[in-house]
């Protein structure tokens, strides 16, 4: 699988379509991200109360610690039972330290992510590392500070070891054009960090819904390790709002290239972790995708608001599941409405939407779609004909069929045959065409019922019979 992704990447890179750090620092990073929105970038603290004055939701700062004598003389009673405490300035997710509970029976003990217990001695130490810039992106000075602890929600829950799991979106010119889910696993140590060996999994920007799988740097994988939890298909909640979160954090921070950083909380829903003026490059292989060319194909475009940018991202860049599941199973994907061309008589083709219904077996189109295909004989002969007559019994609707042949077959044009229909609103007799039709380019010979369908919304319905060329996603 790595000399797969290898050769992959390399042809990737041949193409020009994989982005560098030299090309992305020289094209997009300095031109865009300028000099106040980095510092912005990089200071957390200042980012949430930037977030906090947009309603963008965040993690709520429950204290903050800019010095040693600060550290001296603050007070551990405020700390609640868990939570989280950061470098203002950190990089890469170092230096972070999660607290989950409080231990029983001792005030001043917590628990961390990984079982192990930190107490108050513990706290001082690693806070005076990040005052002295142990893990600040400069190695300057920095501010430690603690933030609420968010919950995992029940839909990732499964997926993460311990942390809390994360979702990188890469916004450009207000569109998204590339994200990945990232996973906190046991050699991460409860981290949603690929460089400590998390997991990134690649989203379909359109759909939200999960595509490839890498641990650390280049490790392409299908299950949680140790699992068989598949990675690929997982659908991502909120996805909408997660997009527009992320156009409007560009909007209020005036990066112009920029890796969002969103969690999802259990009870709050999507909640706005950081921002990134200098977002990795292993999403793209997360993506099986290079940036480059998503970057230079929203270049320029005028986009109104977030909505917009939204919308653009999703027709620009959606499709990664539908086209693999096309390519894997040999068949289309189509949504559960789908424009249809129907061909009738005298050349005559009429194209107007209609119902993909599996539960349904055959194909019916409405009287008066029939009449305008060149049905109207048929439909005008059948009405003269009593089918009073015929005794419907639940049982024997073949023996229905053979006896309305052998009477009427050569009286009704274009008829092929009739159908035999049982509803709770009672049983009727429908008569059968057969002709054309075309579903997302794919040409169909078929037999149609025709049926009164004046009172329903759509007037054709394809039944499961005619479907068998495809796959159906019934999101879209």
């Amino acid at each position: 699988m790595f000399e797969f992704i290898s050769s992959l990447f390399s042809a990737l890179s041949a193409s020009k379509k994989v982005l560098g750090m030299n090309s992305r620092n020289l094209t997009y990073i300095r031109p865009h991200n300028l000099k106040n929105a980095r510092i912005l970038a990089d200071n957390k603290i200042e980012s949430k109360k930037i977030f906090k004055k947009n309603n963008i939701p965040t993690p709520a700062l429950i204290a903050k610690i800019s010095s040693h004598e600060e550290l001296e003389q603050f007070n551990w009673n405020l700390l609640p039972d868990s939570f989280v405490l950061k470098p203002n300035s950190g990089l890469g997710g170092s230096g972070i330290l999660i607290v989950y509970a409080r231990k029983k029976g001792a005030q001043n003990v917590w628990i961390k992510s990984n079982g192990k217990t930190i107490a108050i001695k513990d706290l001082f130490n690693h806070i005076s590392h990040i005052l002295d810039g142990a893990f600040s992106i400069t190695n300057s000075a920095d501010i430690a500070f603690f933030e609420e602890r968010l919950k995992i929600s029940k839909e990732l829950k499964p997926y993460s070891y311990r942390g809390i799991p994360d979702i990188r979106i890469i916004i450009y010119n207000k569109v998204p054009v590339m994200a990945m889910l990232r996973l906190p696993t046991k050699s991460s140590d409860g981290k949603a960090n690929l460089q400590q060996g998390g997991i990134g999994v690649g989203i379909d920007i359109a759909t939200g819904t999960t595509t490839t799988a890498v641990q650390g740097k280049n490790k392409i994988i299908d299950y949680i390790p140790k699992t068989r939890m598949l990675l690929r298909g997982i659908k991502i909640p909120h996805w909408n709002e997660m997009l527009e979160h992320s156009v409007r954090a560009q909007e209020v921070s005036g990066l112009g290239y920029l890796g969002a950083d969103i969690a999802l909380d259990r009870d709050n829903g999507p909640v706005f972790l950081e921002l990134n003026a200098q977002p990795g490059l292993s999403i793209q292989i997360a993506n099986m995708a290079g940036l480059k060319d998503r970057l230079e194909r929203v270049e320029g475009l005028k986009i109104k608001n977030a909505a917009h940018g939204v919308r653009v991202g999703k027709n620009l860049f959606g499709g990664e599941i539908e086209q693999e599941l096309e390519e894997t199973s040999g068949k289309k994907v189509i949504g559960s409405i789908e424009k249809i061309i129907f061909n009738g008589k005298n050349n005559k083709s009429i194209e107007v939407d209609a119902k993909i219904d599996t539960g349904a077996y055959s194909t019916s189109i409405d009287i008066d779609l029939a009449k305008k295909l060149g049905f109207s004989a048929t439909i005008e002969a059948f009405e003269k004909i009593n089918l009073n007559q015929f005794d419907i019994k639940p049982n024997n609707g073949s023996i229905i069929e053979k006896e309305f042949l052998k009477k009427y077959k050569n009286t009704i044009p274009f008829l092929e045959t009739v159908a035999v229909v049982f509803a709770a609103s009672g049983s009727s007799i429908r008569p059968v065409i057969k002709t054309s039709l075309v579903i997302d380019g794919e040409k169909i010979v078929a037999k149609i019922n025709i049926v009164n369908r004046s009172n329903l919304k759509y007037p054709a319905i394809i039944g499961k019979r005619n479907l068998h060329k495809f796959l159906i996603d019934v999101s879209k």
